[in-house]
């Protein structure tokens, strides 16, 4: 029994499934993107930033889910640290300039 419980604990981790823990907010938002390699950047913009427990973004349906400290940063500026590396989210817009370094693959259509 404690084995079945360790590996469904273990897939739920890996599945991004996780809850936030006692003083920690967890939101979804979209983050527009395409490919495996938009995943990698999108999640990596937040993967040391100080606040932030995990970010995993869903390419199938644009979605982010970040589990966070609201207490050390703001949803705001976690959407703005998105936005630095040239993903528009549902209220940040990434720069023309740094939107136009992305590869040709993670150029996506961007929303008006």
């Amino acid at each position: 029994m404690r084995i079945l419980i360790l590996a469904v604990s273990a897939f739920m981790i890996s599945c991004g499934s996780e809850a936030p823990q006692e003083g920690e907010t967890s939101k979804v938002f979209t983050v527009y993107g395409n490919c495996g390699m938009c995943e990698k950047t999108i999640e990596g913009s937040l993967s040391d930033v100080e606040g932030v427990r995990s970010a995993d973004w869903n390419k199938e349906d644009d979605q982010l889910t970040v589990i966070f400290s609201s207490d050390v940063i703001s949803l705001d500026e976690i959407k703005q640290k998105v936005a630095d590396v040239g993903y528009d989210s549902d209220s940040h817009r990434a720069t023309d300039e740094v939107y136009n370094k992305l590869p040709g693959c993670c150029q996506y259509d961007r929303p008006e």
